[in-house]
């Protein structure tokens, strides 16, 4: 057996040194001319050369190897052989998982942090984090209070800041401190020349002088409310004008010292705008609105609220050059009459129009109304109130609104009557909110017929003078529905019932037939309700009832405080606990034997006179479920969710804290369990009309209202102050690009209708 083979390293050096040995003995003896000595290979050395120390097959004889021709072994192909401190592993540093997490990933995990002290300690964790975390931080300071303000001011103004603290500062807010706001306090911000929004709400402090710097640093400002800032004069608009091309929102609400010159100038450098609210500007004449309305196709919404001196031209022009007006606000626009409308193109429709407010617009006609509908089927909002001349057949030509119409205030329509709103439960079923009020000629008839709605959630009769106990019983009965249960046989026992209500919001001042019985049927079938104002009603001027009444607006007079009654949220909740504990008021609770006999046939009565039947009741259960949301248009919120502070719209509004729109409801008490042998209802007491399920779809919730008084008028409310968080700095987005939106709400005339 072949014995293993040496190394080659060895081999290498040993037949190095026989070729040296034999070089310099051949040099020695040699006579000088003769020819080198040629080394000759033994057969050992050929055996070894055939092998290695793996045992590989023997190479044949005549194979070349070009590892003994480089005279330099640390260029062959195995190179320097490796010492022991080359051949030591350095592995890379151990670092957590968070600290290889990528600077995009990080922002977004600091991105949804909404509490500033918390991002403030992320901030002091490391320097990686500060850099993530310091833009999110001031991307929207928000000035709470004046030692807030002065620290943010402090820091802007220092001189080397570790961070550059002005290019962060995308949005500013002071409205909080509006009160006391005047030039000195804007003008240290003027250092900031990235912000976005600025919100200057109310600020009566301020003038040209801290407003144009301010401007005048910022050219990406892309929406500015200095709604209320009384001293601001047409040259801060000039400065808008000329820096702020990509201004997209403009809230210059109440201003009324800027001119039609300065307005012009603005429309034809910002081109871009797309929300305008030019309330209470009263000094503004059509040739500012017609720049806006030439210049400005992207146009979303404008307000022209109290604008007293625009007429039709600007109107017409509006609509058909808009290539997407979502909102149009006229409220209080006197001089407009149907020829804004009826000199709108013909065959052109408006798809994008969703609100349209035309309140105390009293020269209007039905002829105006028809138009409007032909041109915008797809309106969603529509608010007529004190639209005087309109009569049952601009109601008629509502109803071609169909399942778009969610929202529609006819209040102070005083010749509507109850074949009108009969055809508009019919084609509407998908009414949210209907506001009636001082539309004398209703009966209980069309109330009977609105409890038909599956989807209403708030309704306004006030001064419907001729509607009774009827009426209750039947909104009352629209939220019942029974439900069998088995015994532990697997047998059906009794019939359950539960309630299912989606009022929110009812709305019955001086309906003085109105009783006790009714409201406390109301109270404990609508579970979600949480606003009931029957101010003048005699039935509930009770000293016992008080405790849960809301005060009284402060402008009230003696009579109007001695009448307001109105109950919002707790107080709610604690009227229906009241009436329902206290032996007094027991009677009221016990089941009436023949309810549901009566319901049927009222109802089979009602189908067959009216020709519907199940065909309406199949449409009011097909749309039971849903409808359908694909233009992306909310019924009460038309903007993205801006931080700029507007007017709560042409409704008179109270936000009062007690209101119940953002009020926990807890569920209705159980009924007192003592036996009463009175009946639940007066003898008198008539049929109630059932209704199909709801199922309930989630809103927006509306801005709070007051009950006005006997002569108290609806106005639009002043535009309320943006606050912007609790803490030096607000919880933010991304600072991504703002999309600059100003967004208007129709409100609830809450019973200012009674003016």
């Amino acid at each position: 057996m072949r014995p293993p083979a040496p190394s080659l390293d060895v081999i290498a050096a040993r037949n190095s040194a026989a070729a040296a040995v034999a070089a310099a003995a051949a040099a020695v003896s040699a006579p000088s001319g003769s020819n080198p000595p040629t080394v000759t290979m033994t057969d050992d050395s050929r055996d070894s050369r055939s092998s290695s120390s793996t045992n590989s097959p023997v190479p044949a004889d005549n194979e070349e190897s070009d590892f003994f021709h480089v005279a330099n072994d640390s260029q062959s192909s195995l190179g320097v052989v490796p010492n022991l401190q080359d051949m030591q592993v350095t592995d890379p540093e151990c670092l957590p998982t968070v600290a290889a997490l990528p600077s995009e990933i990080l922002i977004s995990i600091f991105s949804r942090i909404t509490t500033p002290s918390e991002l403030l300690n992320c901030m002091l964790t490391c320097k990686r984090w500060a850099r993530n975390v310091v833009e999110i931080l001031w991307h929207r300071p928000t000035c709470t209070s004046w030692q807030k303000h002065s620290a943010i001011c402090t820091t802007l103004g220092l001189e080397r800041p570790y961070f550059t603290y002005t290019d962060f500062v995308k949005r500013i807010n002071l409205a909080a401190l509006a009160d006391k706001v005047n030039d000195g306090s804007v003008m240290p911000l003027a250092v900031c020349t990235r912000v976005e929004r600025l919100t200057l709400t109310n600020c009566q402090g301020l003038t040209d002088s801290g407003l144009i710097p301010l401007v005048r640093s910022n050219q990406h400002l892309l929406a500015l409310d200095i709604s209320g800032d009384i001293n601001i004069t047409e040259s801060s608009v000039f400065a808008i004008a000329e820096k702020c091309h990509r201004l997209q929102g403009l809230n210059v609400s109440n201003c009324k010292q800027i001119s039609n010159e300065s307005m012009i100038q603005l429309a034809e450098n910002c081109r871009y705008i797309k929300r305008l609210k030019l309330n209470d500007c009263d000094q503004l004449s059509d040739n500012a609105v017609l720049a806006f309305a030439n210049n400005c196709p992207n146009i979303l919404e404008i307000d022209l609220h109290q604008c007293a001196n625009i007429g039709n031209e600007p109107v017409t022009a509006l609509l058909a050059k808009g290539q997407s007006l979502r909102e149009l606000r006229l409220a209080n626009c006197d001089l407009i009459d149907d020829s804004a409308f009826l000199s709108l193109p013909s065959n052109k429709i408006y798809e994008h129009l969703r609100i349209l407010d035309l309140t105390s617009c009293t020269r209007l006609t039905d002829r105006a109304i028809e138009k409007i509908i032909d041109a915008a089927p797809r309106l969603r909002n529509l608010v007529l109130a004190k639209c005087s001349n309109i009569t049952d057949a601009a109601v008629y030509a509502i109803a071609k609104l169909s399942k778009n119409l969610h929202y529609v205030h006819l209040g102070h329509c005083r010749h509507i009557t109850d074949d009108a709103v009969k055809r508009l439960v019919q084609s509407c079923n998908r009414i949210r909110y209907i506001d009636l009020g001082c539309c004398t000629h209703l009966t209980d008839e069309s109330v009977i017929q609105l409890a038909r709605l599956p989807k209403l959630k708030r309704i306004g009769l006030v001064k419907c003078s001729s509607i009774t106990d009827e009426s209750m019983y039947a909104l009352a009965g629209a939220n019942r529905h029974a439900q069998n249960r088995r015994n532990t046989a697997g047998n059906n026992s009794r019939r359950h019932e539960y309630h299912t209500g989606s009022l929110e919001r009812v709305h019955l001042s001086y309906c003085t037939n109105l009783t006790l019985p009714s409201i406390i049927k109301l109270l404990n079938c609508c579970p979600k309700l949480t606003h009931l104002s029957l101010t003048g009603v005699p039935a509930f001027l009770r000293e016992d009832l008080e405790k849960f009444c809301r005060e009284a607006p402060s402008d009230f007079t003696e009579h109007q405080r001695a009448v307001f009654c109105v109950f919002s949220g707790q107080g709610v909740a604690g009227l229906r606990q009241y009436l329902n504990t206290q032996p007094e008021f027991a009677e009221y609770h016990l089941q009436h034997p023949t309810l549901s006999a009566l319901r049927r046939a009222v109802q089979a009565n009602q189908d067959a006179a009216q020709g519907q039947g199940q065909g309406l009741a199949a449409a009011l259960m097909a749309d039971a479920d849903g409808f359908d949301e694909a233009d992306g248009v909310d019924d009460d919120d038309m903007g993205d969710g801006s931080e700029i502070a507007l007017d709560p719209g042409a409704f008179g509004a109270n936000d009062n804290h007690m209101n119940g729109a953002n009020a926990v409801i807890p569920p209705p008490p159980p009924p007192p369990t003592h036996p009463i042998s009175q009946p639940l209802f007066p003898p008198s007491h008539p049929s109630v009309v059932p209704i199909s399920p709801t199922i309930g779809v989630s809103f927006a919730p509306m801005s709070q209202d007051n009950d006005a008084g006997p002569t108290a008028g609806s106005s639009a409310a002043a535009a309320g102050p943006s606050t912007a968080g609790q803490g030096l700095f607000a919880s933010q987005n991304g600072a991504g690009p703002s999309t600059a939106s100003m967004q208007g709400r129709i409100e609830e005339d809450d019973d200012s209708g009674s003016s």
